[in-house]
């Protein structure tokens, strides 16, 4: 019987170096050896860069099983570049589902695509936002948006949904599905979507402050306004961003809870977690 071998491509970026922490004796590969060794992880890493067909054959050779946390796009590279028996696990994205078309959606769909074609074994992950990695900019650049501002400006009073996930949880998922017989794309999220207004005040509260009141603008009118983020003491929100929190970000996560058999953390508790120095 094979040993089994797990490599992780994109091991030094966020939801990378949680797998890897979770997985003592996975193959690091990454391209940067200094950003790896940031991580702090005792683990001797390859150095391959994805596009480098070469390069990552080799780092992936003894590998049996493999997550790519890199961009989906390159899922066909890492086909072509993988053991043909090997077990594979992308980290593709809920912006698959975006109704604006951009090149980040459209290289997660494409990524999808190539997968599916391939026949090969294992499971395409679409995440909703991930929030509660080390180093995440999600609530934590919203917290320190709510910390340097009185109100809070949010397109249409943040009314559309979102339903984001903890690290621990996608962690969970890409475990189940590198070690079941999942096949296919599935959707992970977190376990019931809010309003982004509501999302704001749990973010506020776990954080230790009072929630913001929500002023209530024209989206067209917040990404006019975006340049102005670029100013210090203010995190950065691009136009792009604001588009897309006009837009419903709810998913049905049964296949999430049934097939992978993964129930994900409230969102209460991911925040605690998140934010532990604040909370009481």
């Amino acid at each position: 019987m094979v040993a089994e071998r797990v490599a992780i491509i994109g091991a030094s970026g966020r939801s990378g170096a949680a797998l890897a922490r979770a997985l003592p004796g996975c193959i690091p590969v990454v391209r940067d050896a200094q950003r790896w060794a940031a991580t702090a992880l005792a683990l001797a890493p390859r150095i391959a860069d994805i596009q480098q067909h070469d390069a990552l054959r080799r780092a992936l050779a003894d590998a049996t099983h493999i997550i790519s946390t890199a961009h989906a796009r390159h899922a066909g590279a890492v086909i072509a570049a993988s053991p043909p028996g090997a077990r594979l696990v992308f980290l593709g994205s809920t912006r698959r589902f975006s109704r604006w078309p951009d090149a980040h959606g459209d290289g997660v769909r494409a990524g999808e695509a190539a997968f599916l074609a391939s026949g090969r074994a294992g499971v395409m992950l679409h995440p909703t936002m991930i929030y509660g990695a080390e180093g995440e900019n999600n609530v934590q650049r919203l917290a320190a948006l709510m910390r340097r501002l009185p109100i809070l400006p949010l397109p249409n009073g943040g009314a559309s949904l979102v339903q984001p996930i903890h690290q621990s949880d996608v962690s969970a998922c890409v475990l189940a599905a590198l070690h079941g017989s999942a096949q296919g794309a599935i959707t992970i999220a977190g376990p019931e979507a809010m309003t982004y207004a509501a999302f704001c005040a749990a973010i506020a509260q776990a954080c230790g402050l009072r929630p913001r009141p929500v002023l209530p603008l024209p989206a067209w009118a917040l990404m006019a306004a975006s340049p102005l983020t670029r100013l210090p003491g203010l995190p950065r929100i691009g136009p792009d961003e604001i588009r897309r929190l006009t837009e419903d970000k709810a998913f049905d996560i049964t296949m999430m809870r049934e097939t992978l058999g993964i129930s994900p953390m409230p969102l209460a508790e991911g925040l605690r977690q998140t934010f532990r120095p604040f909370s009481p």
